[in-house]
């Protein structure tokens, strides 16, 4: 029996540790031949050895287990390192088919008080590393489906948050890069389509390296898997990656603890005609003014009950 992604090669960003490691390894078992992405070289342990690269370590896991990996330690907001990722991707197993953007940082501070730097590393690493992969990737699609005069078979799988839907306040760098991601895999879902790709975006909630401080109140029990820990996530991953999911495209998905949450597009709650050529101020004060009346003040566009989801 084969498995759904035999066959097939995969990228995963920032698949070093935590989430992107546990995707990495679930899309190995599945069949994927996977290249793990992780920004950074060779380090020294406790003892003061010399250590592999975190990418290395994590390909060397999978080859263990009887899977194919290489490793890739590049910087993804690199526009030219990326490209070189997805090179070496094609290079190695002779195309690309999954492309999943994991790679990120966190850099947290309320918005009155963040720096210049704070902002502009959280929105290059998150958001332009998704656009410099997703950029590479798609060339390669687009010129296979041309050369095959038909669809091809592509997958991304992006990491937007909850930070964007919920609108974290201490996080205004990570919101806005999170958010822009989202509007990124809507556009790449609709551009590629006739490609035979799919574009998706998740929102997982996991306890990693990077996250460590903001689920530092939440105890891990002390028998079963933590509702935090990444392998909640990636059999999700693995799902948006495989034949399977083809009719799931230009999607956004809450995923952890044993839930996934499909979130609905934003709808017009209300419209509004001026009786004239066009809007004054006293018109829309009369209109707007009273929409407005009844509704809670704290109220906003974010969806801040995201937070309360939980396995039932």
């Amino acid at each position: 029996m084969s498995l759904p992604l035999q066959g097939l090669s995969a990228v995963v960003t920032g698949a070093g540790r935590g989430l992107g490691r546990a995707e990495a390894l679930e899309l190995a078992r599945l069949g994927a031949a996977v290249v793990v992405n992780d920004y950074g070289q060779p380090g020294r342990d406790g003892s003061g050895a010399a250590s592999a690269a975190p990418a290395e370590e994590v390909a060397a896991e999978i080859r263990a287990a009887g899977g194919t990996a290489l490793a890739h330690t590049g910087d993804v907001a690199d526009f030219q390192q990326a490209g070189a990722l997805v090179e070496l991707a094609i290079g190695e197993f002779g195309k690309l088919d999954i492309l999943v953007n994991n790679a990120g940082i966190l850099r947290d501070r309320m918005v009155f008080s963040m720096a210049e730097g704070e902002w502009d590393s959280v929105i290059r690493v998150h958001l332009k590393g998704h656009f410099n992969t997703i950029r590479f990737a798609a060339a390669h699609w687009r010129e296979r489906s041309k050369a095959a005069g038909g669809a091809v078979y592509g997958r991304i799988v992006n990491t937007s948050s909850e930070a964007f839907l919920a609108g974290s306040a201490g996080q205004p760098n990570y919101a806005a890069a999170k958010g822009g991601i989202v509007g990124l895999t809507t556009s790449s879902a609709l551009a590629l389509a006739k490609y035979g790709v799919t574009a998706n975006a998740i929102c997982p909630r996991a306890r990693t390296r990077m996250t460590e401080d903001v689920f530092a109140g939440l105890a891990q029990p002390e028998d079963g898997l933590d509702p935090l820990a990444p392998e909640h996530v990636a059999p999700l991953v693995g799902y948006l990656a495989s034949p399977a999911a083809a009719r799931i495209n230009g999607q956004l998905l809450v995923v952890h603890g044993g839930m996934v949450a499909v979130v609905e597009r934003p709808r017009v709650a209300a419209k509004f005609d001026s009786k004239q050529e066009a809007f004054s101020y006293e018109e829309l004060d009369a209109v707007l003014g009273a929409h407005y009346a009844e509704r809670p003040q704290e109220e906003t566009f974010a969806a801040a009950e995201v937070l309360g989801l939980k396995r039932a």
